[in-house]
């Protein structure tokens, strides 16, 4: 076997049908991540409503002194994508391990009545994808992490709020460009748990291409309706 044979033995893995699932899944994942942050600039998403409270956070925060009841705020911001990073990692490692048993777990998978049977290499493959949206989600997470905390330190440099008053310093810059880094944080956590929604769709190739498709129709419609016409988009926007 050559190096030019491999791809090719690679794409004989599956059948074309679980091929195409696959790349649906991320088709609708990347696309739907392209069409939430294009779309939100026409209509309002909740990312994108919460971006402008927390321009105004920022911008009520130029006027405290001190400004410790804000640093308490972040710091709790910041501990949502902590927690998520911390259990990314527990579930990686649950994968890791299901590699060393995949016998055991397959044959679990066999047992269930409308699973599709698979062999072996196929079932790992299936864990090593569901394991590579993790690792991004893990990404994300500390991402979003690293982000709070720039957050923390623009909102620390902010001057006294008399130097504000005597126009010594634009009190507008430093609240779009605080209000602007947390926006990114926020958006960058959501590409975290918006991973974890696809996983749950990943989860359902284990059972068969088809429900593993339609898992993943069901996921953006989730996400779409959450972000563009749930009830706290509407609260917020009253």
């Amino acid at each position: 076997m050559t190096i030019y044979d491999a791809p090719m033995q690679v794409l004989t893995l599956l059948p074309w049908y679980d091929w195409l699932a696959v790349v649906w899944l991320f088709s609708a994942w990347a696309g739907y991540a392209w069409f939430a942050r294009h779309w939100g600039v026409r209509r309002a998403s909740l990312l994108a409503t919460t971006n402008r409270y927390r321009r105004y956070w920022m911008l009520q925060a130029t006027g405290r002194d001190p400004r410790v009841l804000d640093g308490i705020i972040i710091q709790s911001l910041s501990s949502s994508p902590s927690f998520f990073a911390s259990a990314t990692i527990i579930i990686m490692g649950g994968l890791l391990a299901l590699l060393g048993t995949t016998d055991k777990a397959a044959e679990f998978v066999r047992e269930i009545p409308f699973a599709t049977r698979t062999t072996m290499v196929v079932f790992e493959l299936k864990v090593l994808v569901l394991l590579g949206i993790f690792v991004n989600a893990f990404f994300r997470f500390t991402w979003s992490m690293r982000q709070y905390t720039f957050g923390a330190l623009v909102l620390g440099s902010m001057p006294p709020p008399e130097d504000f008053a005597q126009n010594k310093f634009e009190r507008e810059h430093f609240a779009d460009r605080a209000g602007k880094l947390l926006g990114m944080a926020a958006e960058t956590f959501n590409d975290g748990i918006r991973a974890y929604y696809f996983s749950f769709a990943a989860i359902a190739w284990f059972f068969s291409p088809l429900i593993f498709a339609v898992a993943t129709a069901l996921v953006v419609g989730v996400l779409y309706t959450r972000e563009f016409h749930s009830e706290v988009l509407h609260a917020l926007r009253d």
